[in-house]
């Protein structure tokens, strides 16, 4: 191997040396505990570029492997203590070694089984013995061949690394030579003075600037402390004591003072001084820079001069202003007034427009193009305010309630009695005012109508209570007055049937029966005389349909007609089911009642929002709007033999369980909805 002299620890002659490096013989380990093995191994492989290195056990082959490196591992698989497989587990056990071939050589474990637990091993070969010699040297001169390419690999990468490194260092200093050239002109033509010192206070180094400015030589200052320069005969501020000591040097690092500083002929003049810190190889460096500020301070001085002599000029000119100001605000303060006076004007209209509970709107009286309408006219009309505006009056669609015929806009009303449709065809009462009124000097017509939908309704609703109120109570009245008598006869009856002598016991059985007929009549009668408490518990509306259609089913099946039941999943809510039973097949017996023979009676129910709907609908004529009305009245009805008490029952059912029905008719049949509330269950109590 050539001797390489000179500095070896540099990157560039570490290249030198590994590449002017001698070949040397590549290392293959034999191990194998006969030793006439290990000789047959030799004389196969025997070769100036091989060295061959015997062990002749597993325990010596791991020791070997310590020592050197091998491109290749020959290794017999039977051998005392470790065995070949266990050996070259704990050759791949390790990082170092892991990567070596091993090509295991055996004369007696031949069997699949220890050729599959070679290979999971790590073996790259399985050799049984006796073997070619010419076949085992050439598979040796292959790995031998791959090891010499991984190692050449690895040397050409150290190789580009260090390429790389050298580029990077040059680029290095190159930088490192320009920062100082640059740092050196920098001190040399800043005018401000530059000083560093060390964590002693030692000065380390000052720029020219500081003959300039204090009128020492550089070589003056140099291991002189810091406080030389920057220690004051006399504290004028609280911030300019810091100066006095290194210490506060320190503190008060990063920050810009301005102070006073004193020359060497003691002359002083105003600085701003700030002082940066740095660490060199552990060590603190501090870095003051020192700027003279006479200059400002003297325009400083200057503009506040300026300043007063500003102020008194403003402060004579603000009297004369002030004055002018007086007068022009009195004349400021009527044209408020006046202008206030208008505004609240407008402003109430405004209010009284926009927020009145009546629909206004204001027209052109001479072709009737809305101007403006206010939020309760869109409202209740469900027009948006875009489509009425500049859009002509519509009077085909406010009819007068006395004539039948649209209202004639041209003439003055006084509330008027109409009807009026909403954009979606539904028609409103209300009561209709016109006014004429002057907007901009150009005559308009202001409608003022009163909505009393929501009145009337509510006045027929009371007059139909009024009317429930008074059968109601006479009802109660009537029940009272037949139930006591009939409670007499029904006890004597029941004493007349333990005596068979007096009458028959079919009679008096019968006789009871009707009684009790009697009697459940007058009860059901009594429930609309009294408020009932209902036995509400959480159920499901489809369990009670469920169990109540079979006797619907049967009913429609008498007359020849169908039940059809459309049932979607509803949750549970709060229900009486006796009093639902009853309501059900009152609904449902009528709606059989209203068809001719095939007619169809639907039950559906589902989920709207937060309503549960049972929707009972039939194939009937319809009901009559006279008719209409009078639904649920007691004793009202269209029957021979009714008793005008089934629906009145089914209204005071739906009261009880704070649902609504709603009845919808036509030449097609009538629907009857009954809309129970969902309440959850935290809202139970």
């Amino acid at each position: 191997m050539e001797i390489v002299t000179g500095n070896s620890n540099h990157p560039k002659n570490s290249i030198k040396r590994l590449n002017s490096s001698s070949p040397t013989k590549v290392n293959i380990l034999m191990v194998d505990d006969h030793p006439e093995n290990l000789l047959a191994l030799e004389a196969v492989l025997m070769s100036p570029n091989y060295h061959l290195v015997r062990a002749n056990s597993g325990k010596e082959a791991l020791k070997r492997m310590l020592q050197q490196d091998f491109a290749v591992i020959l290794l017999d698989v039977q051998m005392p203590g470790l065995n070949g497989f266990e050996t070259a587990k704990l050759i791949k056990a390790r990082e170092k070694t892991k990567h070596i071939p091993i090509i295991f050589i055996t004369a007696i474990s031949q069997d699949m089984e220890h050729v599959l637990q070679g290979y999971e091993v790590g073996a790259v070969d399985y050799i049984f013995k006796p073997f070619q010699p010419e076949t085992l040297k050439k598979k040796i001169e292959q790995f031998v061949k791959i090891h010499l390419n991984n190692e050449e690999s690895k040397l050409q990468t150290v190789q580009e690394r260090t390429e790389e490194l050298n580029k990077k260092l040059d680029r290095t200093a190159l930088n490192l030579r320009r920062t100082e050239a640059l740092a050196k002109v920098i001190g040399e033509t800043i005018i401000d003075t530059i000083i560093t010192f060390d964590d002693q206070g030692t000065i380390l180094s000052v720029n020219p600037a500081i003959q300039t400015m204090f009128g020492y030589d550089p070589e003056e200052l140099i291991s002189k402390h810091v406080c030389v320069l920057l220690h004051e005969t006399r504290a004028e501020t609280s911030e300019e004591s810091f100066l006095t000591s290194l210490s506060c040097i320190k503190q008060y690092a990063g920050k810009v003072m301005e102070s006073v500083v004193y020359r060497k002929d003691d002359s002083w003049f105003h600085a701003d001084i700030l002082i940066g810190e740095t660490t060199v190889e552990q060590h603190k460096i501090y870095v003051c820079t020192i700027r003279d500020v006479t200059t400002r301070k003297q325009m400083e001085q200057a503009q506040k001069l300026q300043f007063d002599q500003m102020e008194k000029m403003v402060e004579t000119r603000t009297l004369e202003l002030t004055k002018a100001n007086e007068e022009l605000h009195k004349e400021i303060i009527e044209r408020k007034r006046m202008a206030s006076h208008l505004y609240r004007s407008q402003e109430r209209f405004r209010k009284i427009f926009d927020s009145s509970p009546c629909l206004m709107a204001i027209c052109s009286i001479e072709d009737f193009i809305i101007i403006e309408v206010n939020a309760y006219w869109v409202t209740l009309t469900g027009y948006q305010n875009n489509e009425l505006v500049n859009k002509k009056i519509n009077a085909a669609d406010f009819i007068d309630e006395s004539t039948g015929k649209p209202i004639e806009f041209d003439q003055k009303h006084l509330n008027k009695k109409i009807h009026y449709k909403t954009k979606d065809g539904g028609l409103r009462e209300g009561l209709l005012s016109t006014e004429i009124i002057d907007i901009a000097s150009e005559p308009c017509m202001l409608l003022v109508l009163t909505d009393v939908t929501d009145r009337v309704h509510l006045e027929k609703q009371l007059a139909r209570l009024d009317r429930l109120n008074l059968i109601g109570e006479m009802a109660a009245g009537i029940a009272h007055e037949i139930r006591n008598p009939m409670t007499t006869v029904q006890g004597f009856l029941q004493i007349a049937r333990n005596n068979n002598e007096l009458l028959s016991t079919e009679i008096i059985d019968l006789m009871l029966e009707e009684l009790f007929r009697a009697n459940s009549i007058i009860s059901e009668f009594l429930n609309l005389a009294k408020n009932k408490i209902s036995m509400k518990k959480r159920q499901n509306l489809n369990s009670i349909l469920g169990a109540i259609s079979p006797l619907i089913q049967a009913e429609a099946l008498r007359s020849r007609k169908y039940v059809k039941l459309d049932l979607h999943e509803c949750p549970d809510i709060l229900l009486d089911e006796k009093e639902i039973r009853q309501l059900i097949l009152n609904v449902a017996l009528n709606g059989l009642d209203a068809m001719t023979q095939n007619g169809q009676l639907t039950i559906k129910t589902y989920t709207k929002q937060d309503k549960v709907i049972l929707e009972i609908k039939d194939q009937g004529k319809g009901i009559q709007p006279e008719i209409l009305e009078k639904l649920g009245t007691p004793f009202f009805t269209t029957k021979e033999k009714g008793t005008g008490l089934g629906l009145a029952i089914c209204f005071s059912v739906a009261k009880r369980h704070q649902a609504e029905i709603d009845i919808a008719t036509g030449n097609k049949g009538t629907v009857f909805s009954i809309c129970f509330p969902f309440i959850p269950n935290k809202e139970e109590g």
